[in-house]
């Protein structure tokens, strides 16, 4: 009875606001009703200004658990799963045994997604050199890549529980095969907070194809919905309906926005709800956005110099163009940046494929190194470059389906690199057999680069964690050892 009278009270004090209901054309730009030029906002307001029931903002940023390397995390999704055996992993053996059958030892025990065990061996046709001090070897596909040879920690021996594509994104980015969990950017930002207070704390840019496994990518699982990933659109405006609708001035929109804060803050105290929070912080985020996004996105502002290193073409969807605007938004206090580019999956024609996507993001990717480390970002900022799983050391082709001169899924050996946030620069870790199909040397299971991952970032991967049905959650699992080869 009380409580029923608590929501008769609120629901009176709501009628008696007539000008609230005199417009219902409200989009997410009219309804997110915050100024940046009054701080004196929700988020940055003190405990004793904010409505009853509302906690402070639960994106400030937050102590880690020890010193950290690095702060931030742009992470550059190869989605698709190049194939490491074109790329990084180098094997003369495969050319003495092109054609022949795999031999049957190695594939005991072997799930292969689409091909017959008994399909032949495929030698890359790519030729590999080393380069810089460290004589990283790497494919000739990479023609820009080389430059930044002692910038990067290469690591050759990962290995992952899944065969196919959207479990292994799932795996690689929440640390489960199954949907629901909470992904790697929503537990960093669950962590450690944002330093912005302008846009949210983890963006999603994407380029090509959508990724197999979707939002759940970037998504917060039975975290609070405030710390999934905001997936900027490709072009125009990075969110719908972020402009105000006709006739609807700076000053109403923070009447109302006051009036629905005020609303939230006693449905939140009588409910316990803690999405309200995440909603008002969205309302909030939102109308703050309309004054940072559009300079955000306005990568005419660069220099000339800056745009032909990165090859960006401003106003257009690209690869190129998203890492330009990682580095922006990092520099802007973002948290956790991922660049999903879904268009590796060659089944058919593997040699065309990685000469075309190496095309479409290698000046790119290794501008990105150059411009963060020429800015002094690097030091404290973790990039990611790779995907899902690897290819495998046998051919694809099937004249029926179409596929010729491909290569499948393979979970038991690929390839990924790093640079910056305390990774080890010039290093190549990790060997496989001289086939290019089992670990031999170093193995680091998903679990134990997510663990490494979350090291780096000051955060130890046992203790970050969120009770949800009776349990506490954590991103690795019950799994995951710290790869301390990879660090400095």
């Amino acid at each position: 009875m009380e409580y029923q009278q608590e929501i008769d009270h609120e629901v009176g004090k709501l009628l008696t606001r007539r000008n609230f209901f005199k417009d219902y054309g409200f989009g997410l730009g009219s309804i997110a009703l915050a100024s940046l030029l009054n701080r004196e906002l929700f988020a940055a307001s003190p405990p004793s200004q904010q409505p009853q029931g509302i906690a402070a903002n639960p994106l400030a940023p937050k102590k880690p658990h020890f010193a950290p390397k690095a702060k931030r995390v742009i992470y550059l999704m190869q989605a698709g799963a190049p194939s490491q055996l074109d790329l990084f992993d180098h094997k003369p053996t495969l050319v003495k045994y092109n054609g022949q059958p795999c031999p049957p030892e190695l594939l005991k025990g072997q799930t292969l997604a689409f091909i017959k065990p008994d399909a032949g061996l495929y030698a890359s046709e790519f030729k590999f050199a080393k380069h810089g001090q460290s004589g990283a070897e790497l494919s000739e596909a990479f023609v820009h890549l080389p430059k930044v040879a002692d910038d990067i920690l290469i690591v050759k021996s990962l290995v992952t529980d899944a065969i196919n594509h959207a479990p292994a994104q799932l795996f690689m980015n929440t640390g489960s095969v199954v949907f629901g969990r909470p992904s790697f950017g929503a537990w960093v930002t669950y962590g450690l907070g944002c330093e912005s207070e302008d846009l949210p704390a983890f963006v999603v840019l994407s380029s090509a194809s959508g990724t197999s496994a979707g939002p759940a990518n970037w998504g917060s699982g039975f975290l609070p919905t405030l710390y999934q990933g905001v997936a900027f659109r490709r072009t125009g405006e990075p969110i719908l309906s972020l402009s105000n609708p006709r006739g609807i001035t700076r000053e109403l929109q923070r009447k109302r926005l006051d009036l629905l804060k005020e609303l939230n803050g006693h449905h939140m105290k009588i409910t316990g709800d803690p999405e309200i929070a995440s909603r008002i912080n969205s309302f909030e985020m939102a109308y703050r956005m309309q004054e940072s996004a559009p300079e955000l996105m306005d990568l005419s502002k660069e220099s000339p110099q800056t745009l032909k290193m990165y090859g960006v073409t401003p106003g257009k969807n690209s690869f190129a163009n998203n890492c330009l605007l990682a580095r922006r938004l990092i520099e802007r206090g973002v948290r956790f940046v991922q660049v999903c580019h879904e268009a590796w999956d060659h089944h058919s024609q593997v040699v065309a494929g990685v000469k075309k996507e190496c095309k479409n993001t290698d000046q790119a990717t290794t501008a990105l190194i150059q411009d963060l480390k020429q800015r002094g970002l690097l030091e404290d900022t973790i990039v990611i470059w790779g995907g899902e799983f690897g290819r495998t050391p046998m051919v694809q082709s099937d004249p029926n389906g179409g596929d010729k001169m491909g290569r499948d899924h393979h979970n038991k050996a690929f390839a990924m690199f790093f640079a910056g946030g305390g990774f080890k620069p010039g290093t190549t870790i990790g060997e496989t057999d001289e086939l290019g199909f089992n670990v031999v040397t170093d193995p680091v299971h998903v679990h134990d680069l997510q663990a490494t991952l979350l090291h780096l970032l000051g955060l130890d991967h046992t203790k970050l964690t969120y009770r949800f049905q009776g349990r506490d959650f954590r991103l690795t699992d019950v799994h995951g050892e710290l790869a301390n080869k990879l660090l400095v």
